[in-house]
């Protein structure tokens, strides 16, 4: 029995899916997993609780207030049993997941049970977006969508066919079958194996002030940090992110420190050294900055500007030199002979590990969703991935870490 004794709680929202919940509370059972259900007021329109109490052997949670047996004293737990069952859960799939409920996990609202118990889950949760084409592919609906997957989310992509409406197109919630693969695979592939351990990770880029309003930066988004972030809280890391300007949501139990500057960044990690076992340094920190900020704004004239400017601080360098218990992971973005140059500086500085990619692979430029990365240590391996989604690609770092 592949789910033996794992605790699934179900989220059921209100689509006309919803009735294919009865045969995934099924499959769920029928695989030794003991299941708990919360269906939000709308999905009672779609199928019958007295059905999933009767599936799934345990009451169906629908109310934020539940209802308590006079004959026996009210507990924190009956009180707060949003908390409680969060907290119970070994994974949380909601499916279907209307748009109208991304919505409300997005941007952190709680107004009925589902929802509340989403922001207070330790567990992993597996969402599985069903509704028409339009609905789903609605610009606020892909903002959403792409919103959920920053914030550590799992994410089933919905399938195409046949729609309720008659359409035909993508939107179909995936058979029970396939949402109980996912919901098997993710509990197989939640590894701790990061559990006790303090990493310290930089991301996005610096901006360095050349008046008020100017500044000298780059174009990095903080895609591949943020990701080496939420990969690794997820393995059970203790997190802090160093984040550099940018528009990225915190991933989950992640603490967040935010800077601007190279000088702010530099001296955020030596404040943040204490007990580490790993700093990953993936943020494009600025290499010069202005000599002189000039204060207010420099008023453009017929002429040309000349900006003098000296070295930012080298934190990796000091890092290196500094070393002291953790391991140091380096990364280089190089638009040529990049591996050649990623070899040199894993010496130069003292690094473990470097993680190296080139701009103008496709897939791994700034911005992008993917990256193809190589990665080689201080012992001369070297591996080359193809290209993967960020998140994956901070799960083969990470693999990678725990060999050094």
């Amino acid at each position: 029995m592949e789910l033996l004794g794992k605790k699934i709680l179900l989220g059921i929202s209100g689509g006309i899916a919803a009735y294919k919940c009865c045969e995934l509370v099924r499959l769920y059972k029928k695989s030794g997993a003991e299941v708990k259900v919360i269906m939000t007021p709308s999905a009672l329109n779609f199928v019958s609780p007295v059905t999933l109490s009767a599936l799934s052997g345990n009451e169906v949670m629908i109310n934020m207030f539940p209802e308590v047996d006079p004959n026996r004293s009210e507990t924190v737990e009956t009180k707060t049993w949003h908390i409680y069952t969060g907290m119970w859960a070994d994974v949380f799939v909601i499916a279907p997941a209307t748009a109208n409920t991304i919505a409300k996990i997005v941007h952190g609202i709680s107004d009925n049970f589902l929802t509340a118990t989403v922001l207070s889950a330790r567990s992993p949760v597996l969402i599985s977006p069903a509704m028409d084409e339009d609905m789903y592919l609605n610009e606020a609906t892909s903002r959403n969508v792409s919103a959920l997957k920053e914030l550590g989310y799992w994410v089933i992509e919905p399938e195409s066919g046949e729609l309720a409406s008659g359409l035909s197109g993508i939107g179909r919630l995936p058979e029970p079958e396939t949402i109980y693969r996912h919901t098997a695979q993710l509990l197989a592939g939640a590894k701790k194996d990061l559990e006790g351990k303090k990493i310290l990770i930089t991301a996005g880029p610096t901006y360095e002030p050349i008046d008020d309003v100017r500044f000298l930066g780059n174009h990095s988004s903080g895609k591949m940090g943020f990701s080496l972030a939420m990969a690794a809280s997820q393995r059970g890391a203790e997190v802090t992110l160093i984040a550099g300007p940018t528009m990225l949501r915190s991933p989950r139990n992640v603490t967040r420190i935010d800077i601007n500057t190279a000088e702010e960044m530099f001296n955020a990690v030596k404040d943040n050294l204490q007990g580490v076992d790993v700093v990953i340094m993936s943020a494009a920190v600025a290499d010069y900055k202005p000599k002189t900020i000039v204060q207010g704004k420099i008023k453009k004239n017929a002429g040309n500007m000349t900006i003098e400017t000296e070295k930012t601080v080298d934190i990796l360098e000091y890092l290196g030199k500094n070393k002291s218990g953790y391991k140091l992971v380096g990364f280089a973005l190089e638009t040529e002979n990049e591996i050649d140059y990623a070899k040199g500086k894993i010496e130069k500085k003292n690094l473990d590990m470097i993680v190296v990619n080139n701009p103008k692979v496709a897939g791994a430029g700034f911005k992008t969703d993917t990256n193809v990365i190589t990665i080689i240590d201080n012992k001369g391996s070297q591996t080359e991935y193809p290209k993967m989604s960020k998140f994956d690609a901070a799960g083969k770092i990470l693999d990678k870490i725990l060999t050094l």
